[in-house]
């Protein structure tokens, strides 16, 4: 699978691996800023991808910064977006967080997805766990 990257600006690191044999691709900060506890921001990473059907680039923490209570929201992009890659994080510690241009902020990993055929029906069939919902399996 070729996964295609286009800088959109010049300052922009663009995501690699760090290791041989890595699945997620590291994503680099475009700006400074500090995150106050419990403060989400947008940081911009200044390029764009293209890759094929039938994968999806999913955005995941990276081990660092999630250890400082830093935690991605959102970021599933499909094989159809060709805009600006971004990354949403939250600050879920109690003490700020600075992250400076070209940190490591997050990594994106490429998935094989299913593309499902959706098909409207009047009935589900049964199953054991049925609509047993969070914690319906009990704790031990």
């Amino acid at each position: 699978m070729k996964l295609k990257i286009k800088r959109l600006h010049k300052d922009a690191k663009l995501p690699s691996y760090a290791h041989p044999g890595d699945v997620g691709l590291d994503i680099y900060s475009l700006e400074d800023k500090v995150l106050k506890p419990g403060e989400r921001h947008v940081f911009f990473s200044g390029f764009a991808m293209e890759f094929p059907t039938g994968y999806a680039a999913i955005v995941k923490d990276k081990s660092g910064i999630s250890k400082a209570g830093l935690h991605t929201m959102g970021g599933v992009f499909d094989a159809g977006y060709r805009g600006e890659y971004n990354i949403l994080l939250i600050n879920l510690s109690v003490e700020p967080y600075t992250v400076e241009k070209g940190d490591k902020i997050a990594q994106i990993i490429i998935y094989p997805v299913e593309i499902a055929e959706i098909e409207e029906t009047a009935e589900l069939s049964d199953h054991a766990r049925g609509q047993g919902r969070w914690g319906s399996t009990g704790r031990k």
